[in-house]
C-alpha cells in the first residue's frame, strides 16, 4: 500500500469542484431503463450508451472520476479504444464497482447484507491492471418497522471494511457507500437516527480493520424522509440535518464525501447540494461532492432513446447535469440553470 498515492488519489477525486459519474447499473437494472424507452436490451447498446457518455466533449471539466461496471471496463469504443483510455484522455479517473449486490439476509426479514468478499483480492489485481484507480461497494439499509436490525447494519458495515481494506492493499482507493434508502414512510428524524447509528458502526469497523481513512471516500445518503411520508421538509431543513448528522459522525480526515442521489429527481439532488454548500463548506473538515447516477444521466438516456441521431443532443443535457452539480459544489447553483 502506497500511502501518499492513495491520499493524493482520493483528493483528486473531489478537487475543483468536480464530482463522480455512477455509471456502474448493472445489465438487468441498465435493461430495465432501456425498456422503459424502447430501447434494444443488447451489449451493443449498452455499448453505444456507455460511449455516448465518455466521448461527451468537457466532461472532464466536471467530473473528476467515473464509476463503472465489470462489463463497461473491458468495453471499447466502436474505433477499439478501450473506454478505461478515453475517460483518462478526457482527465477522468476510471473506477470499478466491485460488490456482487445485495442478498436477502438469514433470520433478518426485510433486510440485505451485500455479498461480493470472495475472490475479491484476485479481481482487485485485475482492474488494476486494467487502469482502475479506485473502487466502490455499496451496502444498502431499509428502514421500516423494527428495522434496520443492529445485526444487519453491523454485518453491512464489516463488508464494507473488509472491502475497504483489500482495495488499499492493492492501491485502489475505496468508495464506501452506506445507503439508507428512500423507500417508506419513515421522517426525516428516523432517517438522521438511523443514518447516524449507520455511519458509526461503519466508521468503527474501518478502524478496526485498519483502513486508512485518509485513503478514501465516503459515498452516503442524503438524510431525507422517506418518499412515502406526508411531510417533505425544505431543501435548507434537508441540508441542515444532513450536514449536523454528518459532522458527529464522520471523521475530519476523511478526504470528502460524494452523496449518492438515491430516488431524488435530477433538480432536487442538485438544489440539496448546493444548499449544503452555499450554507457550511467555509466550516466543514471535508469537501461536499456528488457521485450520481440516474441524477446526471437519466435526462440525457430520455433524450437518446437508443437513436444515434439524437447523441448529440443527449450529451448536451449530460454535460448540462454535470454542470449543474459542479455548481451546486460551488454554492452557485439556481434553478435557473435548467432552462439553460
Amino acid at each position: 500500500m502506497n500511502a501518499q498515492v492513495l491520499n493524493e488519489t482520493a483528493r483528486a477525486l473531489v478537487a475543483g469542484d468536480k464530482g463522480l459519474l455512477a455509471m456502474d447499473e448493472s445489465n438487468p437494472t441498465c435493461h430495465k431503463r432501456f425498456a422503459k424507452l424502447g430501447i434494444p436490451q443488447t451489449e451493443a447498446a449498452r455499448r453505444a450508451w456507455r460511449e455516448l457518455i465518455v466521448t461527451t466533449a468537457g466532461l472532464g471539466e466536471c467530473i473528476s472520476g467515473a464509476i463503472l461496471y465489470d462489463e463497461t471496463i473491458r468495453q471499447q469504443k466502436k474505433d477499439g479504444t478501450p473506454m478505461v483510455k478515453a475517460l483518462i484522455d478526457a482527465g477522468i479517473i476510471p473506477g470499478i464497482k466491485v460488490d456482487a449486490g445485495a442478498i436477502d439476509m438469514p433470520a433478518h426479514s426485510g433486510e440485505k447484507v451485500t455479498e461480493g468478499l470472495d475472490g475479491l483480492r484476485e479481481r482487485l489485481a485485475e482492474y488494476v491492471r486494467i487502469g482502475a484507480r479506485f473502487a466502490k461497494w455499496r451496502a444498502v439499509i431499509t428502514v421500516g418497522a423494527g428495522i434496520p436490525s443492529r445485526g444487519c447494519i453491523q454485518a453491512n458495515a464489516h463488508a464494507l471494511a473488509r472491502y475497504a481494506a483489500m482495495c488499499q492493499e492493492a492501491g485502489l482507493v475505496p468508495i464506501v457507500e452506506p445507503e439508507v434508502l428512500m423507500d417508506g414512510a419513515h421522517t426525516l428524524e428516523r432517517c438522521r437516527e438511523v443514518t447516524e447509528e449507520v455511519l458509526r458502526t461503519v466508521f468503527d469497523q474501518l478502524c478496526t480493520q485498519r483502513v486508512m481513512i485518509e485513503g478514501m471516500l465516503l459515498k452516503p445518503n442524503m438524510v431525507l424522509p422517506g418518499l412515502d411520508c406526508p411531510k417533505q421538509q425544505t431543501v435548507d431543513e434537508v441540508a441542515e440535518a444532513t450536514v449536523n448528522c454528518f459532522l458527529r459522525t464522520v471523521p475530519a480526515a476523511v478526504a470528502g464525501i460524494a452523496f449518492l442521489s438515491g430516488g431524488q429527481s435530477a433538480e432536487l439532488a442538485s438544489a440539496r447540494l448546493n444548499a449544503m454548500n452555499v450554507r457550511f463548506k467555509s466550516r466543514l473538515p471535508w469537501a461536499l461532492a456528488f457521485s450520481f447516477s440516474r441524477a446526471i444521466q437519466q435526462p440525457a438516456l430520455d433524450i437518446w432513446q437508443g437513436k444515434d441521431a439524437n447523441a448529440p443532443a443527449a450529451q448536451q443535457a449530460l454535460l448540462q447535469r454535470a454542470r449543474c452539480n459542479r455548481a451546486a459544489r460551488r454554492g452557485e447553483y439556481s434553478a435557473a440553470m435548467e432552462s439553460a
